[in-house]
């Protein structure tokens, strides 16, 4: 009889169920790391700005309280994880067949990593997170439109590093000609969005440096968990292979 055509492929929605599965536990997991890192820094963030407006006034004009605000960061965290992880179950969908390798996992790893330094690094070192005490609510529509025009240059920042790379064929050169075009891209960014610094001078630097650091750890927790998780799932959705024999007639 004629050999067996193994397992097929899944399609995409056993792929988008996967990246949201995948998501998923990297959110909470995310959670965990900004619940235990990040927390402390938020509420000395928050007791600075009680003293500096002479009492506790945050309580009474917040919609939710500090309790709340702790337990909804779970919920968050693992809503925003899967989300991302639909986008990267997406975007395996689309780009699998153009990237050169034939690994899942590596596939997998590729694209969350890309992720992670298009659209959390490139923004972060041009517009850093503030803790609450920090920031003029004037400018809230400026600062959001900056960082979401420097998201998509991140992005674009990647896309052209791929590009200048596939464009070599020597190893050394398509590194470099990655980095170049990455540097390039992104340094356009910087220099024609505008510089937005509302830190006042007052605030401790220890403060805002270990905020800004648990914000970031908190985003390479995530990506970093989702790309191995949907890497995993991707490997655990074929069985392994099995020798096939022609079945032979007596």
């Amino acid at each position: 009889m004629p050999l067996s055509a193994g397992p097929t492929a899944p399609g995409y929605g056993a792929l988008l169920l996967r990246g949201l599965l995948a998501g998923l536990i990297a959110g909470l997991l995310a959670g965990v790391f900004a619940y235990t890192v990040g927390e402390p820094n938020v509420d000395a963030a928050i007791a600075i700005e009680e003293a500096a407006a002479g009492g506790d006034h945050h309580g009474d004009e917040a919609a939710v309280s500090r309790d709340g605000q702790r337990a909804g960061l779970f919920l968050a965290t693992g809503l925003y994880g899967a989300a991302m992880g639909g986008l990267l179950a997406t975007a395996y969908t689309l780009l699998r067949r153009r990237l050169r390798t034939p690994s899942d996992t590596r596939a997998a790893l590729g694209l969350a990593g890309a992720a992670l330094l298009g659209i959390v690094i490139v923004p972060f070192l041009k517009y850093p997170p503030n803790p609450p005490a920090v920031g003029d609510p004037a400018t809230i529509n400026q600062r959001t439109i900056s960082y979401l025009a420097l998201l998509v240059i991140g992005l674009v920042a990647v896309w052209a590093a791929v590009v200048a790379a596939r464009t070599q064929q020597v190893e050394w050169r398509q590194a470099a000609g990655a980095a170049a075009a990455f540097l390039v891209v992104a340094g356009i960014g910087y220099a024609l969005l505008p510089r937005i610094d509302e830190v006042g001078s007052d605030f401790p630097p220890s403060l805002l440096w270990n905020f800004r650091i648990a914000s970031l750890g908190t985003q390479a927790v995530l990506w970093s968990v989702l790309g191995l998780a949907f890497a995993a799932l991707l490997t655990a959705r074929r069985p392994a292979a099995q020798p096939h024999r022609e079945a032979v007639s007596s």
